[in-house]
C-alpha cells in the first residue's frame, strides 16, 4: 500500500471513530512521511522532504502543559513527516522575550506563541513582521473570522501570524477556603480583601495588574477614568499578596500546595488542575480579561517551512488534540468544524464563534499607554 492510501485510510478510520485521537496522531507521522495528500494535514511535505530545506525551525512558547501539548501532538508528528526539527524554547514573560528577539540575529527566532493583538502590534511596529503566503495555509479557512480580523486590520489585510487559541484570565480560588458564592459576590475585589492577607497571589505583569486594578475599582479596563485609584488598588494587592507568580507552572504550584487561596489565573491552567483532581474553582468576573493567542512568524524565518508547520498545526485533528492537551479552545470555527465535547466544555469556549461574550483589551488604548503604565508599575512593584 502506498503512503497516500495509508494516510487516507488512517484518516477515515479516525473520523469513523475506530481510532482514538492519540493513536491517530502517533501513527500520523509514519503514514504522512512522503504523502503530499491534497487537503490533508501535510499537503506539501513531500516537497520539503526532498528539497533543500532548513533542518530546523525554532518555536518559543509558554512552557508547561502548553509546550507539552505542542510537542506531543504537533511538533513530533511534523518532524517525523518532514525531517525538519522543531526546536522549542520557553518564556515566562512577553516583555523579556521581546527583548531577546530584538537583540538576536535575523532568523535566530522563527515562530512564537504570542498573546493577542497587543503583542502583534508591538512586533509589527518594530519591523519584525512578515507576510504569510496564505495559499500555503489552506486550513486558515477553518479559523474564526473574529480572531483573524483584528490582526488583518494591523497589517493591511495580510497576516504575519495565525490565530491559534483563546481563553480568559479569571479568578482562581481554593474551594476548601473560599466558596463559589463568596467569589461571585466579591469578584475582583477579593484580590484586595484583607481577610486573605498573605494568601493572595497575582501575575507580576503590568497589563494584568492594571486590568484587575480597574475591575477592583469598578472601572472599564479599556476606558479608565481614575488611574490613581487603580494604582492604589495595585498597591493594596501588592501589600496583601504572598508573591507575584511569573509562569503557569508557578501559578499551578502555588495553588496546588495551598500557599495561596486566590489569584487571577489562566483558564487553561486551572482546567488542567481541575482535571488532575485539585479542588480549585474558576470564575470569570464581569469584564474579566479575554485574550487570544497567535503563532507569529518573525522576519528572517524560512517562510515555506513555517507556513507548512502552521497549516499542520491548524489541521482539525491536530488542533483539537493540542486543545485537549493545553485546555484552551482552538481557533477553529465551531460552525465549520465538528468539535468534540472535550473542547466545547473548556472554559471560555464560545459555541457561536463570535466571541462577543469575551472582553478583549483595546490594542490602540493599551499600546498608547504602555510606556507610562509599564514604567509606573515597575516602580510600584518595587514598593513605591
Amino acid at each position: 500500500m502506498d503512503n497516500t492510501k495509508r494516510y487516507e485510510r488512517l484518516l477515515e478510520r479516525y473520523r469513523n471513530g475506530d481510532l482514538p485521537r492519540r493513536t491517530f496522531l502517533a501513527l500520523l507521522g509514519a503514514s504522512a512521511m512522503v504523502a503530499g495528500v491534497a487537503g490533508g494535514p501535510v499537503p506539501a511535505l513531500r516537497r520539503h522532504a526532498l528539497a533543500n530545506t532548513p533542518d530546523r525551525v525554532r518555536f518559543d512558547g509558554w512552557g508547561g502543559v502548553v509546550s507539552e501539548a505542542f510537542r506531543q501532538y504537533a511538533f513530533d508528528p511534523y518532524t517525523e513527516a518532514t525531517g525538519i526539527t522543531v526546536v522549542d524554547g520557553t518564556f515566562g514573560g512577553a516583555d523579556e522575550y521581546l527583548a531577546n528577539v530584538r537583540t538576536a540575529q535575523p532568523g535566530e527566532f522563527n515562530l512564537a506563541h504570542l498573546s493577542g493583538v497587543f503583542d502583534y502590534v508591538r512586533y509589527h511596529n518594530l519591523g519584525l513582521s512578515t507576510e504569510l503566503n496564505e495559499a500555503n495555509i489552506p486550513n486558515l479557512d477553518l479559523v474564526l473570522t473574529a480572531l483573524q480580523e483584528p490582526f488583518r486590520s494591523v497589517t493591511d489585510g495580510k497576516l504575519s501570524a495565525v490565530p491559534y487559541d483563546y481563553g480568559t484570565t479569571g479568578l482562581a480560588y481554593n474551594r476548601d477556603q473560599i466558596s463559589d458564592e463568596e467569589i461571585r459576590e466579591k469578584g475582583a475585589k477579593i484580590l484586595i480583601d484583607e481577610t486573605y492577607d498573605g494568601k493572595i497571589g497575582g501575575w507580576g505583569e503590568w497589563r494584568t495588574r492594571i486590568w484587575y486594578g480597574a475591575l477592583a475599582t469598578d472601572q472599564d479596563p479599556n476606558d479608565i477614568q481614575d488611574m490613581e485609584a487603580v494604582w492604589d488598588a495595585i498597591r493594596a494587592h501588592r501589600d496583601l499578596a504572598l508573591t507575584y507568580w511569573g509562569s503557569g507552572a508557578e501559578l499551578m504550584s502555588l495553588l496546588a500546595e495551598g500557599e495561596i487561596y486566590v489569584t487571577e489565573g489562566w483558564s487553561g491552567r486551572i482546567a488542567a488542575m481541575q482535571e488532575e483532581g485539585h479542588n480549585i474553582g474558576y470564575y470569570d468576573p464581569p469584564g474579566g480579561f479575554g485574550w487570544q493567542e497567535c503563532i507569529f512568524v518573525m522576519k528572517g524565518s524560512p517562510m515555506e517551512a513555517c507556513e507548512e508547520l502552521l497549516n499542520f498545526m491548524l489541521e482539525p485533528e491536530v488542533a483539537i488534540a493540542v486543545a485537549e492537551g493545553q485546555k484552551y479552545p482552538p481557533s477553529l470555527d465551531p460552525t465549520k468544524v465538528d468539535l468534540p465535547e472535550s473542547v466545547t466544555s473548556l472554559p471560555a469556549f464560545d459555541p457561536t464563534g463570535t466571541l462577543e461574550g469575551l472582553s478583549f483589551a483595546d490594542p490602540s488604548y493599551w499600546n498608547t499607554n504602555e510606556e507610562e503604565w509599564s514604567r509606573v508599575f515597575s516602580r510600584v512593584q518595587r514598593g513605591y
